[in-house]
């Protein structure tokens, strides 16, 4: 039953993309939810699609609702423009509250004659007790099934004040270093598994499209892709969550992580280190826990910049990891400079938006740190030894 939902979810959200493209290129309007829904009823009375009527009609009107979000969501320039679904990738099926029963932690689900058993996945929570808004049936490419609960819970507390603030930079070799001297080296669980990744691949290569053999590829690649994701997830939970129970003021640069995925030869390493993941979890750990987060921007010269001084490099090599200040003489790290200067600009940031910082002192795109009023001249550093 399960698999037929998942089919007619599928057929639904691909035969409402095509006639949404259909009718706003010879027509130029869009469709409405409404349309969609009234579009759904016409195919459930024709001879060839009437089989939509014998799965459970809440997760077909959902994925409707789905692809409006996302369009709407396309239309606000928050996402990129909603694709078609293919059935070899990740499969699933929402309920809502009438189309499912929870009762003594008991979950039946519309269109089933027996109890969907499944088995909790960490402990400390009493199953009898859980009441859920939203049901979620997915099939994961390797075969894997899950149900996930939504459930209303009340807003969290802010956490305890740790009367410290962090500047964070972020690299490859050290995933991130903070400006109070910790480093986190770069786990890299992709590159650790990519030979034996490659191994499956080439075996599913190797299969006839379509045949049972390479299914079974198929699933064994998609189990390592899994174990990648959830080591890099787990890792990065563990580290975001650290961050924001160590520091009440966090400051983090703002990276452009899609135009550096845009070099060849390091798009692998970036992608693998998930800089833009560790942002998000940061972004909403720290509004959840009542934490300051300052985004600093892109173009600030955080590594050129000599945080002792102020003095800014006209270029610095990405092979000098450090490199000493020609003004002050003061010996710098390339990591460690940059994220006390990223501290320092994160600051001055949260002053000048709450009101309390004045004068040339602070800047959103330049330097953070006081200065001369008399220009300095910006001057190229070698590489020590």
């Amino acid at each position: 039953m399960f698999n037929r939902t998942f089919g007619c979810v599928r057929l639904v959200w691909n035969k409402a993309l095509s006639e949404r493209c259909r009718r706003y290129r010879e027509e130029g309007v869009r469709t409405s939810y409404n349309q969609t829904s009234a579009t759904l009823t016409e195919w459930k009375r024709t001879e060839h699609l009437s089989f939509l009527s014998e799965v459970s009609s809440v997760p077909l009107q959902q994925t409707l609702r789905h692809q409006h979000a996302a369009f709407q969501n396309f239309f606000a320039k928050r996402a990129r423009y909603p694709r078609f679904k293919s059935r070899n990738g990740r499969q699933c099926a929402h309920y809502t509250r009438s189309a499912f029963r929870m009762q003594n932690g008991v979950l039946s689900l519309a269109k089933t004659k027996l109890p969907l058993r499944f088995v909790w996945s960490f402990g400390g929570v009493d199953v009898t007790k859980v009441d859920p808004t939203t049901v979620v049936v997915t099939r994961e490419p390797d075969e894997r099934w899950y149900v996930t609960f939504a459930v209303e819970t009340e807003t969290s507390t802010p956490a305890t004040p740790a009367g410290h603030a962090i500047g964070i930079d972020l690299g490859l070799t050290d995933l991130l270093v903070t400006s109070d001297g910790l480093r986190i080296a770069n786990p890299r669980h992709l590159a650790r598994r990519v030979r034996n990744l490659a191994r499956y691949q080439r075996r599913m290569a190797r299969c006839r499209r379509g045949s049972n053999n390479r299914r079974k590829a198929k699933a064994k690649v998609a189990r390592i892709h899994r174990k990648i994701r959830n080591a890099r997830q787990d890792f990065l939970h563990r580290t975001t969550t650290n961050l924001v129970r160590s520091a009440d003021f966090i400051a983090v640069e703002d990276l452009n992580v899609a135009g550096m995925r845009r070099n060849r030869r390091v798009a692998r390493a970036i992608s693998d280190a998930s800089w833009g993941e560790l942002k998000r979890q940061l972004e909403y750990k720290s509004a959840r826990t009542g934490r300051t987060l300052v985004v600093v921007n892109r173009w600030y010269p955080s590594t050129k910049t000599c945080s002792a001084c102020g003095y800014l490099l006209s270029e610095l090599a990405l092979s000098a990891r450090h490199w000493s200040c020609p003004s002050c003489r003061a010996r710098h790290d390339r990591d460690f400079n940059a994220a006390k200067n990223i501290l320092a600009a994160g600051q001055a940031v949260a002053r000048n938006t709450s009101g309390d910082a004045c004068g040339a002192d602070v800047s959103r795109q330049g330097s953070s740190l006081p200065r001369s009023a008399v220009n300095q001249e910006a001057c190229a550093v070698r590489r020590s030894p």
